[in-house]
């Protein structure tokens, strides 16, 4: 070999030495990412169970929406709620190093990340608990944690490590680690809450997940979407949640986007202009006493009494509930009710089938409307209105960082033939890393990829050796 060849290929190497170990390069490509949800559905019940379970979800909104904004940072009241009724949207992360996966509720309505720990004994049971012992990058913050729900109540300590969703890592997010939760809080294979909402909203104090990634610049868009299977089995397909791009199969026509009203970026509000049931125009006061949280983390729609019983009243035959099923309606099952709402743009309607939460009985054709009434407590920001999975099955929803905004769309045929359809359990879709940073300096320099680095040393040695030998 002569010395001029030694030198070209020198250069060439030096340049993929560059490539490899320079600054860092963007993959705009490749930071759009999706994960499948699982859907875990409303087993058989009875008459009694259904009214329990009723009450339960409405004393637990109430709970969640009174103590976000007013204790943020305070305990949470111990609600007693029949988990194996419930219906939950569940995705799926992983935490540490090694990284251990989990399925975590996918929640707009909250902002606090967290798992239950190996130490959270009977309320936590079979779930995969989180063993910090066995992850060689967690950091134990000496913080107490603690936060109320729809469902319950969680308490334990704030703790750090690498979480990694879709693609996208994150070396130092803080998260609760749960050693204490209402009773049946979890079912397996669920085992935390993974929240969506805006830092301001969360009891750690931490910046969540989405929001650290849609600051920093990691997605293409920045924006994450949902879209929400229905009537499916006990553990089914539930739909997706992408994070950075929309999935444009699983919607038609274009996205209507509305700002958060006043730019509070808190829960993802947007303000119900009008509301039409049976063809009929519901009153609604103007301004903040109409503002709706988009909550995929709560089952029904929850609003204001008079509201609520403005809208029955456009419902022949429907009466106030009693006992457990105070503030809920009931109505002839028989009746086809059909109700549209509007946040400034399209009207969006609520499929029927949607609307009839339960029936009384196997004989009864009295059924009881998803549609229930909460107190509202007047406080600034606390939202009138919890829009959950009642309304969000029936679009295609966005919720986007920059302008802080939430968009919704019709669904594709695509999207609505996967409604009831049985399917495997979707396993865990961590997917390959699109994005890595660090929160507390995310200006530092990526890690290097040693591999690469070991093949370009290699191929020095081996084209000095072709020298040598020449």
């Amino acid at each position: 070999m002569t010395l001029l060849s030694l030198a070209i290929s020198s250069i060439i190497l030096l340049a993929i030495i560059s490539n490899v170990v320079g600054a860092p390069q963007r993959y705009t490509s490749s930071a759009r990412q999706f994960i499948s949800l699982t859907r875990k559905a409303q087993p058989s019940r009875n008459t009694s169970e259904w009214a329990e379970y009723a009450k339960n979800l409405r004393d637990a909104t109430i709970a969640k929406y009174s103590s976000q904004l007013s204790q943020k940072r305070g305990t949470g009241e111990n609600l007693m709620v029949n988990q194996r009724i419930d219906t939950n949207f569940y995705g799926s992360l992983a935490v540490g190093t090694p990284p251990y996966p989990f399925a975590v509720l996918l929640d707009t309505g909250s902002s606090d990340m967290w798992v239950s720990s190996s130490a959270c004994q009977s309320t936590c049971a079979g779930t995969g608990n989180f063993d910090s012992a066995k992850s060689s990058t967690f950091k134990n913050m000496s913080k107490s944690f603690s936060v109320t729900y729809e469902k319950g109540y969680a308490a334990g300590t704030v703790g750090q490590d690498v979480v990694q969703m879709a693609g996208f890592t994150i070396s130092d997010q803080t998260f609760g680690v749960v050693t204490t939760t209402t009773a049946n809080f979890l079912q397996n294979p669920v085992t935390g809450i993974f929240g969506l909402a805006w830092q301001s909203l969360a009891a750690s104090g931490a910046m969540p997940f989405w929001q650290a990634l849609a600051s920093n610049g990691q997605w293409n868009q920045p924006l994450m979407a949902f879209q929400l299977t229905r009537k499916a089995g006990e553990l089914e397909p539930g739909g997706s949640f992408t994070m950075g791009y929309t999935n444009e199969s699983l919607y038609t026509g274009t996205i209507d986007y509305q700002d958060i009203p006043n730019g509070q970026a808190s829960y993802w509000l947007q303000q119900i202009t009008s509301m039409i049931v049976q063809g009929k125009s519901i009153f609604l006061p103007s301004g903040s006493a109409s503002y709706a949280a988009i909550d995929t983390g709560t089952t029904l729609v929850a609003g204001p009494a008079a509201s609520i019983a403005a809208i029955y009243a456009q419902i022949p035959g429907s009466q106030p509930g009693t006992g457990s099923w105070e503030g809920f309606y009931s109505y002839p099952c028989n009746t086809t009710v059909v109700v549209e709402i509007s946040f400034g743009g399209p009207n969006w309607s609520i499929s029927p089938g949607d609307f009839a939460f339960t029936s009384i009985g196997p004989t009864s054709d009295e059924c009881y409307g998803a549609f229930y009434a909460i107190p509202t407590s007047g406080a600034s920001g606390t939202p009138s209105w919890i829009l959950g999975d009642t309304f969000l099955k029936n679009v295609y929803s966005v919720f986007r960082y920059d302008p802080p905004s939430v968009g919704f769309a019709a669904l594709s045929e695509i999207a609505l033939e996967m409604n009831g359809l049985a399917g495997g359990i979707p396993s865990a879709t961590l997917g390959a890393n699109s994005a890595m940073f660090t929160l507390e300096s995310s200006a530092a320099p990526p890690t290097r990829t040693s591999s690469a680095v070991a093949i370009v040393i290699s191929a020095f040695f081996a084209t000095l050796v072709s020298f040598v030998q020449a």
